[in-house]
């Protein structure tokens, strides 16, 4: 089954279980079962990762599906897809129809502290010589990546909002070339992030300006010289993700909550972003049970 047809079922199976009301449960193990499952279905106006747009500017889909093994190890699958066929702009450029499928563990190791490891497969939308879709190729010909980061958030038992991104690629198709493009070295890819949250309105009489968040960040690739990031510079630290985002969640009842969000991103690497572009505004609607 094409990945597709997998994100239209789980779009069907989402719809379904929003619109289904909760019944009462007498079984405590069964209600806490179900507590360790969690269901999100995005929708953006553009993908945007890091500083990176991928897909052109098409409305991207982009379901979670995470489960609590325990309360410190989570499980988790990701995905996005902008329905687009064609790998390429008529200009040559890459960047029109995209797809994207994760999966990734998540262990807690404090209170402000998780250690996450990100397995990343972008299978091209049609044929295209010298690119391997296999799912297990994570060779210079293949679209695999393994993501290793550690995840600081010092908002729950610490109480401040700072948050820290530390990100390596460990393994897959992040390759450094020699002088004549040969003897491929794994690069180690390393970006990092900074984060910061605050609420707009807490005392607000309105209730529709209650609650606003916004999440200032910045972002930036400190090796990039396998060229892993393609809008970022290749020769010194890159700035390439330096934006705030709004998010305002409505509580729609019966465990259904749904976040409205208005993203600015500015890329600020002064190389490869004439095309691509340099800033960027993403809107997005989440349904979450």
């Amino acid at each position: 089954m094409k990945f597709k047809q997998l994100l239209f079922c789980f779009i069907f199976i989402s719809a379904s279980m929003f619109s289904q009301e909760s019944e009462s449960k007498t079984d405590t193990l069964s209600v806490e079962k179900e507590k360790k499952l969690s269901l999100t279905l995005d929708v953006v106006s553009r993908y945007l990762w890091r500083g990176q747009c991928w897909g052109g500017d098409y409305i991207a889909v982009q379901p979670t599906i995470e489960y609590a093994v325990t309360p410190k190890l989570t499980l988790g699958f990701w995905g996005t897809t902008n329905f687009q066929n064609d790998y390429f702009y008529s200009d040559g450029t890459p960047g029109k129809g995209y797809q994207e499928i994760n999966f990734y563990a998540t262990y807690k190791l404090n209170d402000f502290l998780q250690f996450q490891v990100w397995d990343y497969y972008w299978p091209s939308v049609e044929k295209v010589e010298g690119v391997d879709n296999n799912f297990f190729n994570y060779g210079e010909d293949g679209v695999k990546t393994v993501d290793a980061m550690l995840y600081f958030d010092f908002s729950e038992g610490y109480k401040y909002p700072f948050n820290a991104t530390i990100s390596t690629l460990v393994a897959g198709n992040d390759f450094r070339y020699d002088n004549n493009d040969e003897n491929p070295k794994q690069n180690f890819t390393t970006y990092v992030e900074l984060g910061y949250t605050f609420t707009l309105f807490e005392k607000s009489s309105m209730k529709s300006l209650q609650g606003i968040e916004l999440d200032p960040v910045i972002g930036a690739v400190l090796n990039n010289k396998a060229g892993y990031y393609s809008y970022a510079d290749y020769d010194k630290v890159s700035f390439c993700n330096m934006g705030i985002k709004a998010t305002k969640e409505i509580d729609l009842g019966k465990g259904i909550t749904m976040p409205l969000s208005l993203n600015y991103v500015h890329n600020d690497a002064t190389q490869n972003t004439e095309t691509f572009g340099k800033n960027f505004i993403v809107a997005g609607i989440s349904f979450s049970y």
